[in-house]
């Protein structure tokens, strides 16, 4: 049998190598410790991804700013004193050794939550403009960014680079999507300034751009450096497809080695395939029917940014037969192919794929609802039922990853419910502890 193109090895634009076309995509993880470091947990459980066969993992929200977190769990790098290692240094050692001993890559995810930090982690989140996310309550009224804050937290981002390369991760990837602070900025629905930070795309593209630029010339031009970008907010009103190229153009400038294609926000969450509010949604460009058939959610719009876009291209969300991870690979369509849920609870499925072992992922989302159809089901005309299905399904596949850090197996029999429990109480006690942490350092 002819090799599958899955087990090609891939050239970055930086010289580096990924030794196959099958990526852990990032999903956070919550196991920072009460300070914000990283673990044993995250040794365990990117020990067992990197045994698990991916030519590349992708890590969670690793966050640039302590105050303002996307959960209470996530690993947290403030900036380095003057003299010395930050705190936490030799955790995160630990944990770049343990992801990268089956010769894989391991990428830290860099982000900044903005508006999307959750009451419980702060009552006063960051973003462009003081414009609210709307979701049951559980986010408070942002205040808006000061110039110097920006190109702070701009020398932030590249600060976390350097900081993952010194530590032993393999490459960087900096989220520019799904709402958190750099893809508000992108949006005129949330960035609602009137400096050089806002109005035009232009303006609202320099925080990313900045970042980009900051951080290749933190790490070097031989070190990874990806970016994570919305196709679509998939929000009427705000950042488009359209606009999505444009930046693309803007990123080829800054020499990036590999751009992921996602889509949507908190309020529209399509990188969960779902649709939020029917008042702001929007579905973007029309896609081919034969897409709206097939597996991959943003295919259709990565083939519109591979049209301008000058380095590889990772897409992630949906995909599940090996056929048609394939054939998207083959076909040019996407050079990596992302896998986030099936490895929380099948750790060893880009090895079971690329070996032919299996010919489709696992599938558990199509059962972790409150009800398959009807009221109660994720098309419920109630946003608050639509809400609990998805963070449901999003608290489902936490306890997995828990499961898998804690060195057990995966528990598929897990109720929703239960799940949903479990979430709310891990994620207000750490919250406790992590705030009783941050006052005895003060």
């Amino acid at each position: 049998m002819p090799e599958s193109p899955l087990a090609q090895p891939l050239t970055l634009p930086c010289g580096a190598v990924l030794p196959n076309r099958l990526a852990k995509a990032a999903m956070t993880e919550g196991l920072a410790d009460d300070r914000l470091h990283a673990t044993h947990r995250h040794e365990t459980l990117y020990g067992r991804w990197s045994d698990g066969g991916a030519g590349l993992l992708i890590t969670g929200n690793v966050m640039i700013d302590h105050r303002v977190l996307e959960r209470p769990g996530n690993v947290a790098i403030d900036p380095a004193p003057a003299e010395g290692e930050p705190e936490g240094m030799a955790q995160l050692r630990a944990w770049a050794k343990a992801g990268t001993r089956n010769g894989n890559h391991l990428w830290m995810q860099i982000s900044h939550a903005g508006r999307q930090s959750p009451r419980y982690v702060t009552t006063r989140p960051m973003g462009p403009s003081e414009v609210q996310l709307s979701l049951m309550g559980n986010y408070a009224r942002p205040r808006a960014l000061t110039e110097p804050e920006i190109l702070d937290f701009i020398q932030r981002f590249a600060n976390v680079a350097r900081i993952a390369k010194e530590a032993g991760f393999t490459g960087v990837q900096v989220h520019g999507a799904h709402g958190y602070l750099l893809s508000s900025f992108l949006s005129p629905v949330t960035n609602q300034r009137t400096d050089r930070w806002g109005g035009s795309l232009e303006n609202r593209a320099r925080f990313l751009l900045e970042v980009v630029r900051a951080t290749r010339a933190a790490v070097g031009p031989e070190f990874p450096v990806a970016v994570k970008l919305n196709s679509d907010d998939f929000r009427k009103g705000g950042f488009t497809l359209d606009e999505s190229v444009s930046v693309v153009r803007w990123l080829n400038e800054e020499g990036i080695d590999l751009l992921e294609v996602s889509g949507g926000t908190y309020e529209q969450p399509r990188l969960l395939g779902y649709s939020g509010d029917a008042d702001t949604a929007t579905d973007g460009p029309a896609m081919r029917e034969s897409t709206r058939k097939r597996e991959a959610y943003f295919l259709d719009y990565a083939q519109t940014i591979r049209e301008v876009c000058d380095c590889p291209l990772m897409v992630t969300g949906g995909f599940r037969t090996r056929a048609f991870m394939e054939e998207a690979v083959a076909n040019g369509e996407t050079d990596v192919v992302g896998l986030g849920r099936p490895l929380c609870t099948d750790p060893d499925t880009p090895r079971d794929l690329l070996e032919g072992r299996i010919d489709k992922t696992v599938c558990h989302e199509d059962h972790i609802k409150l009800a398959q159809r009807g009221f109660f089901s994720p098309a419920s005309p109630l946003m608050p039922i639509k809400v609990i299905n998805v963070l449901g399904g999003q608290a489902w596949y936490y306890q997995q990853i828990f499961r898998l850090a804690d060195g057990e197996e995966a528990d598929p029999d897990l109720g929703i419910l239960k799940a949903v429990g479990a979430y709310v109480k891990d994620e207000l006690s750490r919250a406790r502890r992590v705030k009783k942490a941050r006052s005895s350092a003060r």
